[in-house]
């Protein structure tokens, strides 16, 4: 196992990344709380985080503000840190309807979920690695402030199994059905354990592996850990740690504790809604709670168990839930340990600070009609006070820092540093106002877009556009087509997959300008577009606010002959500024280039089609391959099922889940079988 950090440098630190690292390693080291890493687009934000991990070794937090974009930093500090533990941490869920009740319809909707099994795996993984070794890097989404088990009590329940130790067979089988093990005689998936012979075989939940301990009377004789899907031997160890198969885990006297303490409460809530005339409200949780403790007693779980996790934890009422952030190191007076990265921060501080509210709202209204015992409310995300002081050092990373950031990275506690020059010495684009309106000399924006469009798809370039509106982007994409013109438009409408098929197809030529609304604004890596017009730029509001402005002018920033129109009358304050901003960093990159003598070159990045890769692959199991492997199939089920499984687990531990979907697919469509889809809502009536 690796003690510490080893980065591996794909380049050498460049442009103003070396100043970057040494002043945020820096303040890392004399204690600042707060930084920030205010970075232009495309100058390598990441890859400057990276270096300050390991100048620090401090085990890291990551948080990204939704999956893909996690999953995307996973797979880049995996390259950067590949013999260190980077993990991945998001919800589990592949749809989740929480549980709601709407009374002025006297709706009532049951919580419906659908387990990813393996994004619960990587969960915990990411878990297991923070308690057993330092050089961890997780990432992850908001999922982070939300309840989990107590990770002392999660530690505390592993089991160590040890070769040559004294061991009864039956005692080993009980240890893991009491961590949440459940026993099967057909094939072992995460979580589940079978006896056979002398020998007993289990696959943990962290891990793709089979355990096999064989016992020679009264001892464990060998420990052997084999492949899943040939089951052929891998390694044999002499010692093996087994963590629980749940995060919630509870022994036997605090379960009966707990359940002591939840009829206590109902014996409470009953007595106040009799108090307050609510006969109706009291059945109802009488019924719930009454039915839900004998499930508890006799199974040791209830659907919506998560609602008592207070009794369960020993928390008083109000007080916070253990969450990811437990996990994570801290010194011996409580303090935090760890570093925290938060990226897109813009985007992803606003949205920790959103979450309690909501979910407040939502168990107040259960709680109040007699669906759920008050104790619900403290099965819930963290305020972002507590989020505060949970966190370690923190470094908020993003070309467009919010307020709360900029407010909180000042003397003396933080600072703010800039990362503005770009390795390839490209600069930000030039900026060219334009009006919106007709007038006598001038036909307005949408002709002015279309004259300056042709311009640049003569010369071999490709352009962008962003609207207001979804229909707006639909309507001047077919504008455009009527025009002659070779459009498409892109919003959130479409599908992943199609939306990955757009953009490929754009890059390649196949289109020559995109039409979108506010997914232009982030993530989107297009070195071919060298023009990106912006309509009714003066709208003021959130799609035309500072911080967006910047950010969908930085889609022209990494092409030498990037430019932009702003198509605006009036000059509102956040296009004033914008324009500012990007006018300041021109002015830093060109003196920087003409000090150094560079000169400015296009970005080159492969065109790589995601979901063509995801097909490449895809074709030797779909389309012309679904005959070929019908026929496999059908020649043996078992065998073949196995080895698509074994390629799909291979694309989730690359965090590859379009591939990954696309196999499971494929065994759907081969076994005749489709995924029950979840229905949109479950409603019951209750009438007074």
């Amino acid at each position: 196992m690796s003690v510490g950090f080893k980065l591996h440098l794909p380049f050498e630190p460049a442009g103003d990344q070396p100043e970057a690292i040494q002043g945020l390693t820096k303040g890392i080291k004399d204690g600042l709380r707060h930084q920030t890493l205010l970075g232009a687009t495309g100058t390598g934000k990441t890859f400057t985080v990276a270096n300050i991990i390991n100048n620090t070794q401090k085990t890291t937090l990551v948080l990204a503000h939704n999956k893909t974009l996690a999953a995307q930093l996973a797979q880049e500090y995996k390259e950067f840190f590949p013999e260190n533990a980077v993990q991945y941490f998001v919800s589990y869920y592949d749809y989740y309807q929480p549980e709601a009740y709407i009374s002025h319809s006297d709706t009532y909707i049951e919580k419906e979920a659908q387990i990813n099994a393996e994004i619960d795996r990587l969960r915990h993984a990411a878990t297991q690695a923070l308690l057993t070794r330092k050089d961890v890097i997780i990432v992850a989404s908001v999922s982070a402030i939300y309840g989990l088990g107590s990770p002392a009590e999660y530690e505390k329940f592993h089991v160590k199994l040890q070769k040559g130790a004294e061991e009864n067979r039956a005692a080993l089988i009980r240890k893991l059905i009491g961590i949440y093990f459940e026993r099967t005689n057909a094939d072992l998936t995460p979580g589940s354990i079978r006896a056979v012979g002398n020998t007993v075989e289990f696959m943990p939940v962290n891990e793709r592996v089979i355990y096999r301990i064989a016992f020679d009377g009264p001892t464990i004789s060998s420990i052997q850990v084999l492949d899943p899907v040939s089951r052929g031997l891998t390694k044999e160890v002499d010692t093996a740690f087994i963590f629980p198969a749940k995060h919630f885990v509870t022994s036997e006297d605090e379960r009966n504790r707990a359940l002591e303490d939840i009829k206590a409460e109902l014996e409470e809530q009953l007595a106040k809604f009799k108090r307050e005339e609510k006969p109706l409200e009291a059945e109802r949780i009488k019924r719930r709670t009454q039915h839900d403790l004998a499930l508890i007693r006799e199974i040791g779980y209830t659907s919506g168990i998560e609602n008592y996790s207070r009794h369960f934890d020993g928390r008083k009422a109000g007080e916070p839930p253990h969450t990811l952030l437990s996990y994570f190191p801290h010194l011996k007076d409580g303090t935090p340990d760890f570093l925290t990265v938060i990226d897109e921060s813009h985007v992803t501080v606003p949205q920790i600070g959103g979450m309690f509210a909501g979910d407040r709202s939502r168990k107040d209204n259960l709680v109040e009609y007699g669906f759920r015992l008050p104790s619900a409310r403290d099965n819930r995300p963290l305020t972002f006070d507590e989020f505060e002081a949970r966190v370690g050092q923190t470094i908020y990373t993003s070309a467009t820092p919010g307020p709360y950031e900029r407010e909180h990275s000042v003397a003396p506690d933080g600072k703010i540093v800039e990362q503005i020059i770009r390795p390839t010495g490209l600069i930000d684009p030039e900026l060219v106002i334009r009006p919106i309106n007709e007038s006598k000399d001038y036909k307005g924006q949408v002709a002015d877009f279309i004259a300056e469009s042709e311009k640049t798809i003569a010369g071999g370039g490709r352009v962008i556009a962003t609207t207001l509106t979804k229909q707006m982007a639909e309507d001047l994409a077919d504008f455009l087509k009527e025009k002659k013109m070779k459009a498409e438009y892109l919003h959130s409408d479409i599908k992943t997959i199609d939306r990955i098929d757009i953009l490929t197809n754009f890059r390649r030529g196949n289109f020559d300008v995109l039409v979108g609304v506010n997914l232009l604004r982030e993530g989107l890596d297009l070195p071919e577009v060298e023009l990106v017009g912006i309509l009714d730029a003066d709208k003021e509001g959130f799609l035309r606010s500072e911080t967006s402005l910047i950010q969908t002018i930085g889609r022209a920033a990494r092409n030498v002959l990037g430019r932009v129109i702003l198509y605006a009358d009036v000059m509102t304050g956040s296009l004033t500024r914008a324009i500012g901003e990007t006018t300041r960093r021109r002015a830093i990159q060109l003196a920087y280039n003409e000090k150094h003598g560079i000169t400015p070159q296009t970005i080159k990045k492969e065109i790589r089609d995601i979901a063509e890769s995801m097909r490449s692959e895809h074709d030797k199991t779909v389309g012309e391959m679904l005959i070929v492997d019908k026929r496999l199939y059908e020649k043996d089920p078992e065998r073949f099922a196995k080895e698509l499984r074994e390629r799909m687990e291979q694309a989730v531990e690359e965090l590859d889940f379009e591939t990954a979907a696309l196999i499971r697919d494929e065994l759907y469509a081969l076994e005749g079988n489709a995924p029950k889809k979840p229905s949109t809502r479950r409603k019951k009536k209750f009438g007074s």
